[in-house]
This record gives structure tokens, C-alpha cells and sequence, in this order.
């Protein structure tokens, strides 16, 4: 079997797993809380300190380093680009380098030095900037802001994979929308293998335990020029303090449903109108593919909220059997598109 090192730095965190083929055979997370953070003025120059834990925690796991056939790691806000496996080159570090802020552009940066060390190659798969968006999805009512295409590409793809795999098909074959639901929640139409449509999880679609998405556009204009608030605190009530937190004060699903169990309405109805518009979404997407939808996944860790999940399928059941793929298994997927290429299912994508 093939052994694959899987790497997904997040803000707190950086989550490793090892892979036999599809086996994971070590997973584990190093946490970065505290203070541990505070001395890097920009998120690249984390990148030695998180190089260090990670080779402390493989040595750790007595992981002998030399048995590796790729360093897999996530994807960061490099431009726009078709979805697949991609070889980790220097443009694409380049490009990481003067991306806009975000932990995940430390992905290809430790896989490529990792990699490079032991002569094996590195990969990314499915970064959030996937743009497979066809040209009429692109325009908004106002030319100089274009529809852009961020998503939870990564976890919805692996998702639509396995159903299509479920069904006896090829992912190419198939037609899905696929309601990726996490702190931000993005809706996805899936034709023919491409992702022809997305709601931007931060600008637009439903709002989520952190996120506003889609406002008002008028009356966001006046509240933004009202003075009450400056651009960086705008922008954090619209991603951060947005949407649940924003009417709850909380952005656990959980809590907010253990108070409406207790009989809190205002609680009931937030979570109520979160899972209505994530079905309005759904529908949304299911017109983009003309009706012609063989499956609607629904995944994320908010999948794992039954009652959600049962508001969201009371609204959408009629336009195509639901299938519930909780959690975000972004280490697995990760290493699947890795294996795809190492063994000759398709070829790497270059950046």
C-alpha cells in the first residue's frame, strides 16, 4: 500500500493523519492555543514553528518518515481554479505567499518542504477557491462585483465522490446539490463532475452559526454608511459575529437547541429560519441543474443535528432522494485525491 502524510492547518490547530491506502493508521491534532500564536505578525510566519510540532509529533508516533509516498495538505486562497489534485510547484507557493490571510495557505508551504526533504511529491486538493462556476452564474446586478466562487469544495466534492460511488457510478456521471453546513454553510450544484454554482459562504446564501451571508443589499448600504460601525468592525459582525451568534449570542447548533428545547422562541425560530433558508438554497441549486438532481447530500458537522436536517428535508424531499453525510472529513479526502494519482485514476493538475 501507498502511505500518505495529510495536513490541515487551521487557525487553532493543525490536524495530521497518516494514511495506508484508504487506512488511516495515525490521526492526531496539535493544538495552538494560548499565547502560542501571538508572537507571528502575519500567518506564513508560523510556518517553521508548525514544521517543528509536526515533525515532533510524527517522531512521536515513531512514524518512520522514509515509508511516505506523498505529502497531501489543504489547499489555501490561491485564484481561482478548477477542482482535481494539483502538484504543489512554485507559483503556487508564490501566490501563497501574498494570499490573503488565512491558515490553510500554510498547507502547501509544510507539504512542499516536507516533501521536498524526502523526494517524494506534494499535492493539495480541492482548495476553496474552486471555480467551476459557468459564465451566467458569474453576473450580479452591479458589473464591477462579479459572483465569485468560494466554497467548502474540498468536503463537498469527497462527498458527491462516495454517493456517486454508492450508486454504481462515476461522479462524472452524476448530478448533485450538495449543502455543506458547518460555521459557514455553502450550497453547491454538481453537474457532470464540475460545480457549476455556489453561494459564497461568507458574501451570500444562508446565514450560519458565524456568518451573515446574504443581507439585505439597501439596507446593509445605509447601515454601513450610519456611522455605528467601522469597515473592520462591519466585517465582523458579517463573518465572526454574523448570523446565529448575531441573534443569539452563541454559535453552538447544540446550545441553540438545547434553550429552544427549554422553551426559548426566539431561539427556536432563528434556528427554524437557518434551516429554511438552507432548503431555499437547496432549491436554488436544484433549478440550476434544471430539476435534473440524482441526489441531495447534506453534510458538515451541523449534519449531525437531526432536528436540522429534518426541517431542511421536510422542504426539499421533493426534488430528490436526501442523503446525510455528517462531519468533514477533511484529512480523508484529502488523502483520496492523493491516491487518485498515485494510482493513475487521473493525472495531477498543475497550478
Amino acid at each position: 500500500m501507498r502511505k500518505i502524510l495529510a495536513l490541515n492547518p487551521g487557525a487553532t490547530s493543525t490536524k495530521i493523519a497518516v494514511f495506508d491506502g484508504a487506512d488511516v493508521v495515525l490521526k492526531t491534532t496539535v493544538e495552538h492555543q494560548g499565547a502560542s500564536l501571538d508572537g507571528f505578525q502575519r500567518v506564513i510566519d508560523q510556518f517553521q514553528y508548525r514544521l517543528d510540532l509536526i515533525l515532533e509529533a510524527l517522531a512521536a508516533a515513531k512514524l518512520d518518515l522514509g515509508s511516505l509516498s506523498a505529502v497531501v495538505a489543504r489547499g489555501g486562497l490561491l485564484k481561482p481554479m478548477e477542482g482535481g489534485t494539483y502538484a504543489v510547484n512554485a507559483p503556487m507557493l508564490a501566490d501563497l505567499e501574498h494570499a490573503r490571510e488565512h491558515a490553510s495557505n500554510l498547507g502547501a508551504i509544510l507539504a512542499d518542504r516536507l516533501a521536498g526533504s524526502l523526494g517524494i511529491p506534494a499535492f493539495i486538493v480541492d482548495p476553496v477557491s474552486v471555480d467551476e462556476m459557468e459564465p451566467e452564474a458569474r453576473i450580479s446586478g452591479l458589473p464591477e462585483l462579479p459572483r465569485l466562487s468560494f466554497s467548502h469544495a474540498l468536503n463537498s466534492k469527497a462527498v458527491a465522490r462516495r454517493v456517486a460511488a454508492q450508486l454504481g457510478r462515476s461522479y462524472f456521471d452524476c448530478n448533485f446539490v450538495v449543502a455543506h453546513l458547518g460555521t459557514g454553510i455553502s450550497v453547491t450544484a454538481h453537474r457532470k463532475g464540475r460545480m457549476v454554482d455556489v453561494n459564497g459562504a461568507e458574501e451570500e446564501g444562508p446565514f450560519s452559526p458565524a456568518r451573515s451571508a446574504g443581507l439585505p443589499s439597501l439596507s446593509l448600504v445605509k447601515l454601513v454608511y450610519s456611522g455605528r460601525y467601522t469597515e473592520k468592525e462591519m466585517l465582523g459582525r458579517m463573518v465572526g459575529n454574523g448570523g446565529l451568534y448575531a441573534h443569539l449570542g452563541t454559535r453552538d447548533v447544540r446550545e441553540a437547541e438545547r434553550r429552544a428545547a427549554a422553551g426559548d422562541a426566539q431561539a427556536a425560530l432563528v434556528l427554524k429560519a437557518m434551516a429554511y433558508k438552507v432548503a431555499k438554497e437547496i432549491g436554488a441549486m436544484a433549478a440550476v441543474l434544471a430539476g435534473q438532481v440524482d441526489r441531495v447530500i447534506i453534510t458538515g458537522g451541523i449534519a449531525y443535528s437531526e432536528k436540522l436536517v429534518a426541517e431542511v428535508s421536510s422542504r426539499v424531499g421533493f426534488i430528490a432522494p436526501i442523503l446525510v453525510l455528517p462531519g468533514e472529513e477533511e484529512l480523508e479526502a484529502l488523502a483520496e485525491g492523493a491516491l487518485r494519482v498515485l494510482d493513475g485514476e487521473e493525472p495531477a493538475k498543475i497550478y
